[in-house]
């Protein structure tokens, strides 16, 4: 009977969020224009990357201190923990993980070049390179993490601080993320390359400083 309820409610909720999904009015505001518009101030030339790391710069920087903040604390309420390695998957999985895992990688690389120009970017990038290291853990080819190093910290905060010494820079201009238009395609370029190793860093973290716990109780 519980379930039945659950199950009615959780139905009831989705067609809620369906139709209010189809009864949206039109944007308040319309910033194709004015993107477009300014696109070529921009550094870059597709119009998302454009809003994620020029025109809406703080929100992005947040979105990564958000997300370093929450792995963070992962950590703190895990305590020191030392890695362990999971159980082996077969040796077919192994091969076709160390397959996957470069073409991975070039895949990342790729999204993050592609970023300025068409679909792609840092957290699109970060986000491929998570999973490659996932699924190198899964088939027992790499250990959970335990408490970071100096190195894996800094990897960690790199995204953020590279981000956050850019701001401070471009502060003493006058102006916080407002980038000269003739260095701007250079400093989105160099942000999104730290953002990319943190955010890999952190999304894999998320999953093997937890897994590390479960391979040790």
């Amino acid at each position: 009977m519980k379930r039945i309820v659950v199950i009615t409610f959780a139905l009831g909720f989705v067609g809620v969020l369906a139709s209010s999904m189809f009864d949206l009015g039109p944007a308040a505001v319309d910033l194709r224009v004015p993107v477009g518009a300014h696109l070529a101030r921009s550094g870059v030339s597709h119009p998302v990357t454009a809003v994620l790391l020029n025109y809406r710069g703080y929100d992005t920087l947040l979105e990564i201190a958000v997300l370093l903040l929450a792995l963070l604390a992962i950590l703190a309420v895990a305590g020191d923990v030392r890695g362990a390695s999971p159980g082996k998957a077969h040796p077919v999985l192994q091969t076709l993980a160390q397959l996957a895992a470069p073409l991975m990688i070039v895949v990342a690389v790729y999204l993050l070049w592609a970023g300025a120009f068409r679909p792609g970017g840092a957290f699109q990038a970060g986000a491929v390179l998570a999973a490659a290291a996932v699924l190198l853990h899964l088939v027992g080819l790499l250990p959970g993490w335990g408490t970071p190093g100096l190195g894996l910290r800094l990897g960690l905060a790199a995204g953020f601080a590279v981000f956050l010494t850019v701001a401070a820079v471009l502060l003493t201009q006058g102006f916080l993320l407002q980038y000269p238009p003739e260095a701007a395609g250079g400093l989105i370029l160099l942000i999104e390359g730290g953002l990319m190793i943190s955010l890999a860093l952190i999304l894999a973290g998320l999953f093997l400083f937890l897994s590390r716990d479960q391979e040790t109780t």
